[in-house]
């Protein structure tokens, strides 16, 4: 396995830039580096035509373990400003900095967001101040109100690194953000279609608590009892999350994107009951390819909305 330290060799070989010159000192636009694909696409949407964004993450990538690339940590030297997500989804971040070089702006999207976290079974709430709480759950996006923290930390960021544009970052921050607002009101009218007795909620790993929150819906278990994907499966934890489903009467499992549907499948066959997978399958840490239900961070909501209403329903 190529290690970050080894791309760093590679990378001081190839004379990478000097990063923080300073963005659009020459009329450039700014250069950013957003780590995920919410990332990209929330800095694209404030953005606009007015910055270069390079996406680390592809699409249906993990974003939970990764290992950066000479391009990625090439980027990161050359960058006017580092959109990340924090609470601990990008572990591989701080080694891959380091070893590019990076001096720029960092925005940490999750400042300001009220993070969950579990604690015996439960789930508890604190403010991420900073850098997030690592031991929390990072799939903060999943709540339209907190994507509108996340958009706004990016207009700052924007306009902190390239002041002369600031004026317009912010335009297309209440532009999106009215958007934002209209997912809310449609995801709220849409669950609440479902009867009150079937909004239960299995999914692959624990990635949706925040939409659950927000909506009302029962969460159940996950196939991955875990914020994180790179978790082990158990025996056990498999045989418990079956029961689960047993005993609560919930209609479907629902696999993730990004993640391979043998298991859910295996547990969906196992409990009796339906599961969503294949072009349904809900986006989880991942947005999809162009020209998918989930290209951006809107039409990957509604899709997750819409399967989900479609399948409980």
């Amino acid at each position: 396995m190529v290690t970050v330290a080894t791309l760093a060799a590679v990378l001081a070989g190839c004379g990478g830039s000097d990063a923080g010159e300073g963005a659009g000192g020459d009329g450039a636009a700014p250069r950013v580096v957003a780590t995920t694909t919410y990332a990209a696409d929330f800095a694209r949407a404030v953005g606009g035509d007015g910055v270069q964004v390079t996406q680390i993450l592809r699409p249906g990538v993990d974003p939970h373990d990764y290992e950066p690339s000479p391009a990625d940590l090439e980027a990161l030297a050359e960058a006017d400003l580092l959109i990340e997500n924090g609470v601990g989804l990008e572990s591989w971040l701080d080694d891959a900095i380091s070893a590019s070089g990076f001096h720029g702006t960092e925005i940490v999207m999750a400042d300001r967001v009220t993070i969950r976290h579990r604690e015996d079974g439960g789930a508890e709430h604190d403010e991420s101040d900073e850098h997030g709480d690592e031991d929390g759950d990072p799939h903060i996006w999943h709540d339209p109100r907190n994507a509108k923290v996340m958009a706004t930390n990016i207009q700052t960021g924007l306009a902190t690194v390239d002041p002369e544009s600031a004026a317009e970052y912010q335009a297309n921050l209440e532009s999106y953000s009215a958007e934002l607002d209209e997912l809310d009101r449609y995801t709220e009218q849409q669950i609440n279609s479902i009867p009150s007795d079937r909004r239960k909620l299995v999914t692959n790993h624990d990635s949706f608590g925040y939409y659950v929150e927000r909506y009302g819906l029962e969460f159940v278990g996950s196939i991955i009892p875990s914020f994180d994907t790179a978790a082990e499966l158990s025996g056990r934890a498999i045989d418990d999350i079956v029961e689960k489903i047993r005993s609560s009467g919930t209609v479907a499992v629902f696999s993730e994107s990004s993640l391979p549907p043998r298991t859910a499948q295996t547990i969906g066959s196992e409990a009796g009951v339906r599961v969503v997978a294949g072009e349904d399958a809900l986006y989880a840490d991942t947005l999809g390819p162009a020209g998918s239900a989930g290209a951006t961070y809107l039409t990957a909501e509604r899709h997750n909305t819409d399967t989900i209403v479609g399948a409980l329903r």
